[in-house]
């Protein structure tokens, strides 16, 4: 079972999460709601920064912040220490208000608006990744007009199929991220040719929810390969490689994702072994995590609502969520562990398919479920949902969005207020 790190049962029977009961939870801020283990954020942090630094000095952990970017829980990943992505304005104003400093903003996104770029500069952002040749031209002209100056990654296709699902698959050829590599030498020179833009590094992301160290191995080939063909064709030094995030984690039981501990040995022997041997200078490495930072500290909690047993053909167990909280499952067919909340402990004996409440035949979470028999009213919590949940939320059929609680030492703090019908309604005109 994948709870969170303080995760488990109480002498009630109930799950337990930061020392807080889950059905007092529920019954205090009610449901759906997502509720986060900020000392399983704090430690997923502290890990990837230990392991790196301790194989590889000259490193940085970028939090991806698409992966949740609740600006309370933003400032939880800046008081570790990391940097972060950010790939739209609105992720973008969500760090800065969270407190990162401008140096540790990643600037990210396939087609960043003028006005996005403009907002970049005003906050002086660390980088600007670069992922097309028009972006690299009105970024040099809004430099020169506003006579700020920025440093560039340049976003590479790499080429690479990950081992993952095709929808978060970005490191193919056939993608709409990244300048090719036959391009890259061209943008290099174009960029040591403006006045206010500096190259810094290149960049690459092969995809999410990757379980195994091989794909970011070539990918590093990759990208050193290209530092060393502009080191001696341009005479220009690269100074940083970023190989972006993607690192899975264990969802359900036939999850096997690559450990931390062998993901940073692997990693940081091949670019050090790469470096010597293509004679490049001391590269910076950076790395993107977002999933494996907040992915499993996060549980959501439905109310059960209506079943609906149809003798032969299947049980339906209907939450008071579903898509609009957590679309994954429509989106990739994600997979997730479900547990019952209020009675921990008790047998497994029916077969059921959680569905939610939307008008979608579609709203499914899970189907053929191993789960006690259960009745309107109980609790049922889904794990690993701190990723990509309520990032990815919407309004559909006009629902409010859950609120979410960060629950350590027995104390939940509210860091998103449930939504109200005023507040999604809030722009519309009459």
């Amino acid at each position: 079972m994948n709870l969170p790190l303080t995760g488990k049962t109480d002498q009630q029977g109930h799950l337990e999460i930061g020392g807080c009961d889950t059905v007092l939870l529920a019954k205090k801020f009610g449901t759906p709601l997502y509720v986060l283990d900020e000392k399983d954020i704090r430690e997923n942090c502290r890990a990837y920064k230990t392991l790196f630094k301790s194989k590889y000095p000259n490193s940085d952990i970028v939090y991806a912040s698409k992966a949740l970017s609740a600006i309370g829980i933003l400032k939880i990943i800046a008081d570790e220490g990391l940097g972060v992505d950010v790939s739209s304005g609105g992720e973008l104003y969500a760090a800065v208000k969270a407190g990162f400093s401008p140096k540790k903003i990643y600037f990210h996104g396939n087609n960043k608006s003028r006005y996005e770029i403009e907002e970049g500069l005003a906050a002086s952002v660390g980088r600007f990744v670069v992922d097309n040749f028009d972006e690299l031209k009105m970024l040099d002209e809004i430099t020169v007009k506003t006579g700020k100056k920025t440093q560039v990654l340049i976003r590479v296709n790499p080429g690479i199929e990950a081992h993952t699902h095709e929808a978060i698959r970005t490191g193919q050829t056939d993608s709409k991220f990244g300048i090719p590599k036959t391009r890259v030498l061209e943008a290099i020179k174009r960029i040591s040719a403006m006045r206010h833009v500096k190259y810094a590094g290149l960049h690459a992301h092969i995809g999410s929810q990757i379980f195994d160290a091989e794909g970011y191995l070539t990918e590093i080939d990759v990208l050193a390969d290209l530092a060393k063909q502009a080191q001696e064709k341009l005479k220009i030094e690269t100074g940083e490689l970023n190989i972006g995030g993607g690192i899975g984690i264990s969802y359900v039981g036939t999850d096997d994702p690559i450990k931390l501990q062998e993901f940073a040995a692997a990693i940081t022997k091949k670019l050090k072994e790469t470096i010597t041997a293509l004679k490049l200078p001391v590269t910076k490495l950076v790395l993107e995590p977002g999933r494996s930072i907040v992915g499993r500290a996060g549980v959501t909690l439905y109310t059960v609502g209506h079943v609906k047993d149809i003798p032969g053909i299947r049980k339906y167990v209907i939450v008071d969520g579903g898509m609009s909280d957590n679309p994954r499952p429509m989106l990739y067919g994600a997979k997730y562990q479900f547990v019952p909340a209020d009675n921990m402990n008790a047998k497994r004996t029916d077969k059921v398919t959680i569905a939610g409440r939307f008008c979608e035949s579609g709203d499914v979470l899970a189907k053929d479920v191993a789960l006690p028999e259960l009745e309107k009213g109980e609790l049922l919590a889904v794990l690993c949902t701190g990723a990509y949940n309520h990032s990815m939320s919407s309004n559909y059929n006009r629902v409010p969005r859950p609120a979410m609680v960060v629950v350590k030492d027995g104390k939940a703090k509210l860091m998103v207020k449930r939504e109200t019908y005023e507040d999604i309604t809030r722009n519309d005109i009459k």
